[in-house]
């Protein structure tokens, strides 16, 4: 299932400063490599986005919603999850804010607090590397003929 993240509402949790100049950036960094071993869809919202930063960026799995400074992150996917109709109970929510755990309930979305999902993603993160062939060792002999199969080219 896809994720519909309250950013703001999830930075301090997983230790970062909401005053450090990157914050959301860290955090969607975060986000990715838990996209990337989950498979899943992250779209996250932050509010606060001075004028001309503004909108939406896909930063590959996940979709950053930097919702201009006077609106808010809560009422934007409060919004979302409104105009998802059906389709919201496919998604899951995280915020720890009650407005919107309410309309994650209303639209029959699932939801968990900030705090759990730091642990699911924790436990995720930690998880055994996705895995791809092993690595051949080379024997010393083959060692040996790949040497010698490159010095026999520079002659």
């Amino acid at each position: 299932m896809p994720y519909l993240i309250d950013g703001h509402n999830l930075i301090p949790k997983f230790g970062l400063r909401l005053d450090s100049v990157d914050d959301e950036m860290e955090l969607v960094s975060i986000l990715q490599e838990f996209a990337r071993r989950k498979r899943q869809h992250v779209d996250v919202y932050f509010d606060g986005a001075p004028v001309g930063s503004a909108g939406t960026r896909s930063l590959g799995t996940v979709r950053a919603h930097f919702i201009r400074l006077g609106q808010t992150a809560d009422n934007a996917m409060r919004a979302r999850l409104n105009n998802m109709g059906k389709a919201a109970r496919n998604w899951v929510v995280v915020s720890s804010d009650h407005e919107v755990q309410s309309a994650a309930r209303a639209n029959h979305a699932k939801f968990v607090s900030s705090e759990e999902f730091v642990k699911l993603a924790r436990e995720v993160m930690q998880s055994a590397p996705e895995t791809s062939a092993p690595e051949k060792k080379l024997s010393m002999r083959e060692v040996e003929e790949w040497l010698n199969l490159f010095r026999d080219k520079g002659d």
